[in-house]
């Protein structure tokens, strides 16, 4: 699975979480601090990709550098000479 193919997933599972987030708060009485709450939510869950995401690159990144570093395998008829 590529990196973009992660991306993409996590996106549309924060926007799904996002959905829910705001479906949940509807029947709740539009005043300052529920919107404002509402508000630090969304933040929190825009926050919480962004941080899978950057966690999620770093891991690649990561992988693809031990894969560039890794020696390639010993000749099977080789002794090791």
């Amino acid at each position: 699975m590529t990196s973009g193919t992660l991306r993409a997933m996590m996106i549309v599972g924060v926007a799904a979480a996002v959905v829910s987030v705001a479906a949940c708060k509807q029947n709740a009485a539009n005043t300052a601090d529920n919107s404002a709450a509402a508000a630090a939510s969304d933040a929190n869950a825009a926050m919480a990709s962004a941080n899978a995401a950057s966690n999620a690159s770093a891991m690649a990144a990561n992988a693809a550098a031990n894969d560039a570093s890794a020696s390639a395998p010993m000749n099977a008829a080789s002794n090791g000479q």
